[in-house]
């Protein structure tokens, strides 16, 4: 396993796994196996031109490219399993992590690896037994004839999303607490960066930022057409979806955030202003 830190923007960056050694279908879990057989089911489902599979897809996946950016990156780092934990701890060589070493120092690489992987390991925790609980009171919709019961199964998918996320979380914990993490910066990613606006606030990293007007100002180091280049550069297409959603999520929240701030602002002004008499 090789991890990588991607900055998104100046204050908010991606972790990411790539899997170096990638086990055949047969040593596969039985989990990596539905999770395999649901992808097919589902890219079969996008085939489709019309029909009601066809419009699930459709709202699926504007539903998943809604699911946090850090989600999906913590899902992408596979679960600490007793074997998993074995070999590391038994192996000559730490897992190595890359990053731009002109947006992220070496002296921070720990504490950013750290914070992005425990700071929502309790959210993920809480919202899995949500799910659990809302499981038994959705199963009554399976009576329908015809329609599959979707929020069941929803609600399945995002229990396992949630204990995904945060097995990847205990993962990163283990390793870091262990001496197990490498950092290695990387000149490819320095390449790729390179046309990043400022230092990655290494600082102030964080799932959202501080709507406090006096706070540092978030400032995008990736777009929307970053996501294929690095992907297809590190040869990892895969990566170019993850870049592309969080690209998208950070920006939205940038818009909402500058909106908020002008708010404030303006009621300040407005605030600071005498009341005229009438």
């Amino acid at each position: 396993m090789r991890l990588f830190l991607l900055p998104i923007s100046t204050r908010r960056t991606l972790i990411y796994a790539q899997r170096l050694n990638v086990t055949t279908t047969s040593q596969q879990s039985w989990l990596d196996k539905g999770t395999t057989r649901a992808a097919k089911l589902w890219a079969g489902w996008e085939k489709k031109e019309s029909g009601w599979q066809r419009k699930i897809v459709d709202y699926g996946n504007k539903a998943l490219k809604r699911i946090p950016y850090e989600e999906w990156g913590l899902k992408s780092i596979p679960p600490l399993s007793a074997r998993r934990k074995e070999e590391e701890l038994s192996g000559e060589e730490r897992v190595e992590v890359q990053f731009p070493s002109s947006l992220i120092s070496e002296e921070k690489v720990l504490d950013v690896l750290r914070t992005l992987g425990t700071e929502r390991k309790s959210l993920h925790k809480q919202r899995m037994i949500y799910c659990f609980i809302g499981m038994p009171i959705s199963a009554p919709f399976a009576l329908v004839p015809i329609i599959p019961n979707l929020p069941f199964f929803y609600l399945v998918f995002r229990a396992w999303s949630h204990w995904r996320a945060l097995s990847g979380s205990k993962h990163i914990e283990f390793l870091l607490d262990k001496q197990l993490i490498a950092p290695k910066p990387s000149k490819i990613l320095d390449m790729l960066y390179s046309s990043g606006q400022r230092p990655f606030d290494a600082g102030s990293i964080s799932s959202s930022t501080d709507p406090n007007l006096d706070a540092p100002t978030d400032t995008m180091v990736l777009h929307e057409s970053d996501g294929k280049r690095i992907g297809t550069t590190l040869e990892m297409p895969e990566l170019e979806i993850e870049l592309d959603r969080a690209v998208w999520q950070v920006e939205k929240a940038l818009e909402a955030d500058k909106e908020l701030r002008q708010e404030k602002a303006d009621l300040q002004e407005a605030n600071s202003n005498p009341r005229e008499k009438k």
